[in-house]
């Protein structure tokens, strides 16, 4: 079981956060992590739109999560609009849990942090912290 990375991307669709947390998969230029961010906002964005007969009242979810070649990645959707995404080893286990920990960790490190402006870039040494601390343990 190894994470390999995680994402957060703002409402507005915008990278404000990367990490890598194994050498598994190939370091990729910031450009492209960027680029991939992006896509991944838009692709979350019209699948939330393809509900054939959508529940009143309900909001729709879009991707929840994508597999490539001994990999995949699970997106976390916000009540904010913000998405965390984490890339991990398949098979993968306990990923609702792991995501649930890393949203408190980032509403405790982040959102309570007076000097924080949403949607900007997130430089934080608690949330680093704590989530290396996080990933070392679901890594090892």
């Amino acid at each position: 079981m190894t994470i390999h990375g995680l994402w957060v991307i703002s409402k507005a669709g915008g990278l404000v956060f990367s990490r890598s947390y194994s050498d598994v998969l190939p370091p990729q230029p910031v450009n492209t992590i960027l680029t991939l961010a992006g896509i991944l906002h838009g692709i979350h964005a019209i699948t939330a739109k393809l509900d054939p007969a959508p529940i009143p009242g309900t909001p729709t979810g879009g991707l929840e999560s994508f597999e490539a070649e001994g990999w995949g990645g699970k997106v976390f959707l916000t009540p904010t609009g913000t998405k965390f995404v984490v890339l991990h080893s398949l098979p993968q286990s306990g990923l609702e849990e792991l995501m649930r920990r890393i949203y408190e960790i980032y509403s405790d490190a982040v959102m309570k942090n007076p000097f924080h402006t949403p949607e900007m870039p997130i430089n934080s040494a608690l949330f680093d912290t704590k989530l290396q601390t996080l990933m070392s343990s679901m890594n090892a």
